[in-house]
C-alpha cells in the first residue's frame, strides 16, 4: 500500500462535516446554498485529486499520507483502490450538481446540511474497507433521509421498516461471520442468510423494492436521487458478500436481481407519474450490477462490464434525474397520463433528458454502450437465459423511455406566462453530465481498463478465501498410485 502525497480522502470528508454544521447555522436558505456549494466543490476537489494521485502512483491500494485517522482507530479506515478510485469523485460530483441545479423557489425544501452530512457518509462508505466500519457508515447514512421524511410530515412507516431490517440482518450477519472466525467461504446459514437479505433490501430487490418507490413518492426528488444514486447496495455486496458467499448465494442474489431487472422495466413502461417511472428505471438499472456481480466469478467479462454499468448508471440516471427535477421544479409533479408538449419551452431539458436516457439504456455513442455491452456477452457465455433476460429489460427502458419522452415534450402545446427555459445552473449541470456521458462513449478505453482492474482485484480476494481442499487432488492420488515406467 503506498501513501497518497495529500491526505484527500480525509481533507474531502472534513469539508463536507465542517460545512454542515456550518450550513445548519445559517437561516438564510440562499446564503446556506452558496456556502454549501463552496464545501461540496472543495470536496469534489479533494476526490478529483485522489482519484488523479492513485492513478500517479499506479499502486493497487493508497491510503492517506498523514494517517489521522489510524492514529485515533489504531487501523486504517480510509482506503482507495481500483473499485473506489473513481467512484468517490463520481459521488461528490452528484452531490455538488444537485445543490447547483436547485431553483431559486425550490431552496427552502431542500436541506443542504443534511446533503452535506449525507455526502461525508458516502464519501467514507466508498473508502472504507474495513467491515464494521461499512456497516456502520451504511447504518448512519439511512437518518437523512428518514428526518426529512418526518420534517415533511410525510408517513415514515414503510421507510423506517425496510432500513430497521437492513441494518438489523447486516449486523446479524457479520457477528455470526466473525464468530465462525477465519474459515474462508465456509459459512453457516446464520452468516450467509442476514447477509443476503441485507443485500436484497438495501437494493430494492423485489420484493423489497416498495420503500424506495415510497421514499420518491414523498421525500424531495434530490434526497430521494443523492440517497440511492450511488448504488450502496452494490458496494455491500461488493465488501461483504463477494468474498465469502458460496456459489448458491451469489446464484440467489442474481436471479432476484434478473427478475428484479424485467420487472422493473416492465413497470417503468406502464407508469403515470414521472417520479415513479424514474424509480422503476433506476431499480432496472441497479439490479443490473448485481446480475453482473453474480455472474463474474463465472465469466470476469461480466464483472467487468457490471462495473462499467455501475458508473454509466451513475452519470446517465444522475442527469436523466437532475432533468426531470428540472422540469418538475417548473410544472409540479408530472403526471405520464396526457401530454405536456414541453419542447418549445425547454429544448435543452429535451435534449439531455433524451441523451442521459438513451445512456442510460446503452445507446452506442455514450458511456453506457460499452458497459452494457460488455454485461450482456459476458451473461450469455455464462449462461445464454441471463443474457436474454438482460436484453429484454433494456429493450423495454428504452420503450420506456421513448415514450415518456414524447408525453412530455410533445403532442401538444403548452401556454406558459412566465418564462420555462432553462437557468445557468442548471444548464452547467446537466451539460456537465452530457459532456461526460459523451467522452466516456467516444473514449471508453481507460474507464474499461479500471474496471477490469477491479474486477480482477476483485475475484482474487475471493479466490484467497476460498477453502483449501479437505481431500487431495485426483491428479495427486493419480501420481501417488501410477508405477514409474522405464528403468
Amino acid at each position: 500500500m503506498k501513501d497518497f502525497h495529500l491526505p484527500w480522502l480525509e481533507l474531502a470528508i472534513l469539508f463536507c462535516l465542517v460545512g454542515g454544521a456550518w450550513v445548519g447555522r445559517l437561516r438564510n436558505p440562499h446564503v446556506a446554498r452558496r456556502w454549501a456549494l463552496l464545501f461540496s466543490g472543495l470536496a469534489l476537489v479533494a476526490t478529483t485529486g485522489a482519484w488523479l494521485d492513485f492513478d500517479y502512483l499506479d499502486a493497487q491500494q493508497a491510503d492517506d499520507t498523514f494517517h489521522l485517522l489510524s492514529h485515533l482507530a489504531g487501523r486504517e479506515l480510509l482506503v482507495m483502490d481500483e473499485l473506489s478510485a473513481p467512484l468517490l469523485p463520481l459521488a461528490a460530483l452528484l452531490f455538488f450538481l444537485v445543490p447547483l441545479a436547485t431553483l431559486q423557489t425550490k431552496v427552502r425544501r431542500f436541506s443542504f446540511a443534511w446533503n452535506l452530512v449525507s455526502e461525508a457518509l458516502i464519501l467514507a462508505l466508498f473508502s472504507c474497507q474495513e467491515q464494521w466500519g461499512i456497516i456502520v457508515f451504511l447504518a448512519v447514512g439511512t437518518i437523512p433521509p428518514y428526518l426529512e421524511l418526518r420534517e415533511r410530515g410525510k408517513p415514515t412507516h414503510v421507510y423506517i421498516i425496510h432500513m430497521a431490517l437492513f441494518i438489523l440482518l447486516l449486523v446479524v450477519g457479520w457477528t455470526f461471520a466473525e464468530i465462525e472466525g477465519g474459515s474462508g467461504r465456509v459459512h453457516s446459514l446464520w452468516v450467509i442468510i442476514p447477509l443476503l437479505g441485507a443485500i436484497l433490501v438495501r437494493s430494492g430487490i423485489a420484493p423489497f423494492h416498495c420503500w424506495m418507490t415510497d421514499l420518491f413518492e414523498h421525500a424531495s426528488f434530490g434526497t430521494a436521487l443523492l440517497f440511492v444514486m450511488p448504488i450502496s447496495g452494490a458496494y455491500a455486496a461488493v465488501r461483504l458478500v463477494l468474498p465469502i458467499a458460496p456459489d448458491w448465494v451469489l446464484s440467489s442474489i442474481g436471479l432476484a436481481s434478473l427478475f428484479t431487472a424485467v420487472y422493473a422495466s416492465g413497470m417503468a413502461l406502464v407508469q403515470t407519474e414521472a417520479r415513479r417511472f424514474f424509480c422503476y428505471l433506476f431499480l432496472s438499472h441497479s439490479a443490473l450490477v448485481l446480475v453482473g456481480l453474480e455472474v463474474g466469478p463465472v465469466n470476469p467479462l461480466a464483472l467487468t462490464g457490471a462495473l462499467c454499468v455501475w458508473l454509466s448508471v451513475g452519470m446517465a440516471l444522475g442527469g436523466f434525474g437532475l432533468t426531470l427535477r428540472a422540469l418538475e421544479a417548473r410544472r409540479g409533479r408530472l403526471s405520464l397520463t396526457h401530454f405536456h408538449g414541453l419542447y418549445e419551452h425547454t429544448p435543452e431539458l429535451a435534449i439531455c433528458f433524451l441523451l442521459t436516457g438513451l445512456a442510460s439504456v446503452g445507446f452506442p455513442g455514450t458511456v453506457g454502450f460499452v458497459g452494457t455491452e460488455l454485461l450482456i456477452d459476458g451473461a450469455v457465455e455464462a449462461y445464454p437465459y441471463i443474457g436474454v433476460a438482460v436484453v429484454i429489460a433494456g429493450a423495454l427502458n428504452g420503450v420506456a423511455l421513448i415514450k415518456t419522452y414524447f408525453i412530455l415534450f410533445t403532442g401538444t402545446r403548452y401556454t406558459s406566462a412566465v418564462s420555462l427555459r432553462i437557468r445557468t445552473r442548471e444548464r452547467f449541470a446537466v451539460l456537465l453530465l452530457a459532456s461526460l456521458i459523451l467522452i466516456g462513449g467516444i473514449y471508453p478505453q481507460p474507464g474499461v481498463h479500471s474496471r477490469n482492474e477491479a474486477a480482477k482485484a476483485l475475484l482474487k480476494t475471493r479466490e484467497a478465501l476460498a477453502p483449501s481442499p479437505t481431500f487431495p487432488s485426483p491428479h495427486h492420488v493419480e501420481e501417488h498410485h501410477t508405477p514409474e515406467h522405464g528403468g
